[in-house]
């Protein structure tokens, strides 16, 4: 889907960051807890994923709260009042009388107190991974000690917008090199050091326990187990208080919110927001497929030996990804040098594969790409099936070096995008029972 628009509400000369997505179903105030950036959140396709699916079935909005992302910056530590202000004003400006809030780690406190104090605009509240009080005390075991923030405080001074540390907030990612380099990206667009520092303390002062009995309206409290970050009897805490509360522990050991199994967290607030699941993410879609591959690969990696084809590789993977980011395509499968990558947007899917194709030419490699647009049955859980999927995969069979090849079906959907193409002629293709008509991306 295209990145929503960006629009501004105001609290009292503060500016807030918005974006509304979806159009029907019940409206659904999503904060983003530690750092955000509406911008940035949808380069990722794991986060483009989850935010989608939530406007499958309601009508979303998101903000950048205030310190954060495209929001204005900190000069001071806001108040608890002020940050529930704010969640107010982004309601009024995207003209929602009434919503459910979700909040997640230093966001869900705020949350909790717009619940208690604005019964009648606030229907439900969603608290993940938070809490309701964030520093130690003797009848508060679970939260963080002096040391704790002290260390907090070091890390941010020494290593914030870097990948250190990312094991601890996001342990399930350790391996996906892309991913951490865009959180790395996040957190520096995200919020400036001083800002995180004045968050902190912040955080270390927040203590809404005194609210939860008086919260009257359904409440669903989920918390991965394993968190590290924080650990999971503060989500616990929060639903033995809350009055009716539902409380789900999710698998994991994934502080960061975007990380591990994002799809349960869907499945649970699709649920409790609508009674049902698996209504916002239907099992067929309509989507873009484009397949690449590297061209004379066996020969490269023969006259290079084993260990530098494999160094080259990871640059093509890396580089691949990146592109992928950049346009919204989310990866699907890698085998060998190729890969498969699905895109809500056709125009989009061809673009990126001429970037990636300007990007390998650097490494010396020359890829070729196949796009297709069609139905693509896409079980949970399970990599997209169906005949679209062959076709792109045939598509792209016939490419030469350095061409990006689309299907007739493309080529239609993206007259008066500026795109040249030359036709190809008809080709039949394996296990295709009609003749397609290709084209090649000129330029």
């Amino acid at each position: 889907m295209d990145r929503p628009k960006t629009s501004y509400a105001w609290n009292d000369g503060t500016a807030l960051a918005y974006q509304v997505v979806g159009t029907s179903g019940p409206d659904l105030l999503f904060v983003p807890g530690s750092v955000s950036h509406l911008e940035v959140l949808w380069e990722e396709p794991r986060v483009q994923r989850f935010l989608t699916r939530f406007a499958g079935f309601c009508r979303l909005v998101i903000m950048d709260p205030r310190g954060l992302g495209l929001s204005d910056r900190l000069t001071e530590i806001p108040t608890l009042e002020e940050r529930v202000d704010d969640l107010l004003s982004v309601l009024d400006a995207a003209e929602s009388e009434r919503a459910t809030l979700f909040g997640n780690a230093d966001t869900g406190p705020p949350c909790i107190a717009a619940a208690v104090s604005h019964p009648d605009r606030v229907g439900g509240l969603i608290l993940c991974g938070t809490y309701a009080k964030a520093s130690w005390s003797d009848d508060y075991p679970w939260g963080w000690t002096d040391e704790g923030f002290a260390d907090f405080r070091r890390s941010v001074r020494d290593d914030w917008g870097t990948t250190a540390g990312m094991e601890r907030v996001a342990p399930s990612m350790a391996g996906d090199q892309a991913f951490l380099q865009w959180s790395a990206t996040l957190m520096r667009l995200g919020a400036s050091p001083r800002a995180v520092l004045l968050l902190g303390e912040m955080t270390k002062a927040v203590d809404v326990r005194s609210l939860l009995l008086q919260i009257a309206v359904p409440t669903l409290v989920m918390h991965r187990i394993g968190d590290r970050v924080n650990e999971v009897d503060h989500g616990r805490y929060l639903a033995d208080r809350i009055p009716g509360a539902r409380w789900v522990e999710l698998p994991g050991d994934d502080f960061l919110l975007w990380a591990g199994d994002t799809d349960v967290i869907v499945d649970e607030v699709e649920e409790f927001l609508t009674g049902r699941r698996g209504g916002g993410e239907p099992t067929r879609v309509v989507a873009t497929v484009m397949f690449t591959d590297v061209v004379g690969s066996t020969e490269r990696a023969r006259a290079l030996g084993d260990r530098a084809w494999t160094d080259l590789l990871e640059r093509h993977n890396a580089r691949v990804r990146a592109e992928l980011r950049r346009f919204g395509g989310r990866e699907i499968d890698t085998a060998g040098d190729g890969f498969l990558a699905l895109f809500d947007g056709p125009a989009r899917a061809i673009r990126c594969g001429l970037a990636i194709r300007e990007s390998l030419g650097g490494l010396g490699l020359d890829v070729r790409a196949g796009v297709h647009t069609g139905e693509v049955e896409r079980p949970v859980g399970e990599k997209p099936r169906g005949i679209a999927v062959h076709v792109g995969a045939r598509v792209m069979s016939l490419a030469g070096a350095g061409e990006v090849l689309v299907s007739s079906t493309t080529h239609d959907l993206v007259a008066g995008s500026g795109l040249d193409f030359e036709d190809r002629g008809e080709h039949v293709l394996k296990g295709v029972e009609s003749a397609r008509r290709v084209y090649a991306v000129v330029g």
